[in-house]
Parts: C-alpha cells; structure tokens; sequence
C-alpha cells in the first residue's frame, strides 16, 4: 500500500506539472504534495501508528491530522490529488477505532466526489460518484473486516498466553509430584530399610538379652554399625543422592556387596539378619549411566528387603544379566510365595509400606519395566529389565573393571 501510495503521488505530481502548463499555484501546488508525502511516510518512524486494538497515541493523531489537512487543501489547489485517498484510507484510518474510521472514510469519499464534480466538464459522467463511492465501500469493509480479524487474534493470543501459563503451572506442579515421588523412593531405600533392619536387630538382642547375651551384644553392635551407615546415606542423599555403595564403585561391586555367604557373617546391618544371599553375574555390563546403576541398586535392595521381613526365606540369589540390548537384575527366593495381583488386606496395607510400587516408579523412570512372578509355596522372582537404548540419555560412570567383571 506504501508503494501505491508513492506511484499514485508521483502521478499525481506529473500531472501537476504537464497538464495546461505551469500558473500561480504550481508552486504551492508542488510543494504541498512533497509535504503531503514526507508527513505520510516519515511518520511511520517518528509517529507510527498503534498496534490493533491498542488506543492511538497523541503523536499519531497530530501526524494523521496533519496529513489530512495537507490532503485537503490540494484537494482545492489541485484535483489529482484525490488519486492518493485509497492509500490514505487504508494506511491512516486502518487503526482508528472502528465508527471514527468509517465516519472519516465516508467524509474523504464525499470530498473526493465533490473534488472531481466541480472540475468536470462537458455532460454529467456519473462515474465520477459511483467510483469514488465503491472505493469508499470497499475501503471501509476491508477496515471493518481487518478490525473483526485483529479482536479474533487478540482472543486467540490471550487464549494462548492463558494456556501456556495453565500448562506451565501443571507442568510444575507434575514437576513438584515427580520429585515427592522421586524423594519418597529415596527414603524408603536408604532409612526405612535401615531402620527396619535395626529394628530387628534390636528385637532379636532384646530376646536374647538373658539368654544369649553375647549373641545380644553382637546385634546391638551391628545395628550400631547399621546406625552409621544409614547416617551416611542421608548425608550422602542430602548431597546428590547418589547411593553411598556406588559412590566410587560399579554396579556389579555394589551388588556384589549385598551378598551373604550361607552361615557366615553379614557385611552390613541392611542385609542381616536374614537368608543366604548370593550373587551371580551373566555378561559385562560396561559403562552405565548413574541413574540406571541407581535404578539397579535400588530395586536389589528393596526386594532383598522384603524377602527379609516378609518372606521367610533361607536363599536369595541376586543375578545380573548383561545382553546385546538390554541389562536386567533379577532377584529371586525360596520364601513362601504370594499372589502378586491380589489387593493386600487392610491390616496387610498399612504394613507392608509401598516397596513395590517405588521399584515400579524406579523401573518406569529408567525406560525400564518390573515383573513379579510369584506363587504361595513356590517363592518370588522379581526382575527389573533395562533397555540398552537409554544409555544415550545419561552421563556414563566409570568403567567396569576386569576383575570385577568376573562372577
């Protein structure tokens, strides 16, 4: 439209100076049509017109004014000047509010008819009103049009900066609940089993105490010695979370760890007392991510944990098998067994605290899954599979060593 506006005022100015010569009011004629066309374009820099559906600034009024006027008066002194309402219409009064728009658009139009009817000559061409009209229609729908469009978008962008902020607020929110869950799971693994562990310790030296009590003593210190430990998890968890037996070690040294040789004495007060534990490794696992090693670690511990105190067995075997795409830990024992897809009765709920709905949350965090297989009589087998194709995801940890590679 600029561009338009440029041709027509160039236009315009030719015929100012072709047509029947030069006389007294060229000059000014000339003049003010340069003046016409520096206060219309220029005052896109100085005096730019407001944004759809903001008000008009005071600068902006004073600019359209000025340009009007100027329009007006060559409107009198030369009548090629009606050439440039068009561009006038559709650049200046687009961003007025809409009835002050349509009432100025129809004002110009009647100007120009009135310009073009008293310079006419010979008979009546009725043209000269219908053709001004019809422009001064189309410019007004098109403005009326282009504000109906402006209030639709400004509804549609306010509906968007409403949504985001809503989806950005539930995305917080998901955000706080993931790491409730997330913290929920570390503390169950590092001072709830701890503390269970203790507990029974504590329980078997206090039944022992008159009988046994050098075997009372033993308990006590190991759960001393358990007291410790789980202290230095929960500075470790305080810190970075990372678990305190991967804390400069591997995976297969962390879970060689929770091993427990038949009769012998246990390494830690998280594995005692208890069954046998052994562990067995299939394959090299090579360089893991932090989070699946923690994964891994975990979900060892927490089934460890309720073959301890729930399911009365007398071995456990730990095995990690290693294969061309994915890695699984699976943790299995001669216990009396139970139905996993039966809902726990209500006394049964508020005991046996939520071990295996963590290792599930553990599992699905790490892009991987948890099955149970279990039977009464016939003991339990949980298995946690990790696809290789997370590794990608993840900062990898210190590679295995060779002599821990072998079982």
């Amino acid at each position: 439209m600029q561009t338009a506006f440029v041709l027509l005022l160039a236009g315009s100015i030719t015929r100012l100076l072709t047509h029947d010569g030069p006389d007294a009011h060229t000059g000014w004629s000339l003049g003010l049509f340069v003046l016409f066309g520096l206060l219309h374009l220029s005052g896109r820099i100085w005096a730019p017109a407001p944004r759809l559906g903001e008000r008009p600034t005071t600068r902006y009024l004073l600019r359209l004014g000025g340009v009007v006027a100027v329009w007006l008066v060559l409107l009198v002194l030369e009548p090629s000047a009606t050439w440039c309402t068009l561009p006038l219409l559709f650049t200046g009064l687009l961003r007025l509010p809409g009835q002050v728009a349509v009432a100025l658009a129809a004002l110009l139009t009647l100007l120009m008819v009135a310009s073009e009817l008293r310079v006419a000559t010979g008979p009546f061409n009725p043209n000269l009103v219908i053709a001004p009209v019809a422009l001064g229609i189309v410019a007004a729908a098109v403005l009326l049009h282009s504000r109906r469009l402006a209030d639709r978008q400004r509804l549609l962008i306010d509906d968007l900066v409403r949504a985001r902020g809503e989806l950005a607020a539930n995305e917080r929110h998901t955000g706080a609940l993931a790491e409730r869950e997330r913290l929920s799971a570390e503390i169950h693994d590092i001072l709830a089993q701890s503390l269970s562990s203790q507990q029974m310790l504590l329980q078997a030296a206090d039944r022992q105490w008159r009988t046994a009590p050098d075997t009372a003593q033993e308990h006590v210190r190991e759960a001393l010695a358990g007291t410790g430990r789980a202290l230095a998890e929960a500075r470790r968890f305080v810190r970075d979370l990372t678990p305190l037996d991967l804390d400069g070690h591997t995976l297969v040294h962390a879970l060689r760890g929770l091993a427990v040789p038949p009769g012998g004495p246990p390494p830690d007060a998280e594995t005692a007392p208890g069954p046998a534990v052994e562990f067995r490794l299939d394959g090299t696992p090579g360089d893991l991510p932090e989070q699946i090693e923690t994964a891994l670690l975990r979900v060892s511990q927490g089934a460890l944990a309720n073959v301890r105190e729930h399911s009365g067995a007398t071995r456990a075997v730990i095995t990690l098998t290693c294969s061309k795409d994915s890695l699984c830990v699976d943790i299995a024992d001669n216990g009396r067994g139970f139905e996993p897809g039966r809902a726990p009765r209500r006394r049964e709920a508020r005991t046996r605290g939520h071990g295996l709905a963590l290792m599930e949350m553990r599992a699905r965090q790490t892009g991987g899954t948890l099955r149970i297989e279990s039977a009464p009589g016939e003991g339990t087998v949980v298995t946690m599979s990790v696809p290789l194709a997370t590794r990608e995801d993840t900062t990898t940890r210190t590679p295995l060593k060779a002599e821990e590679a072998t079982p």
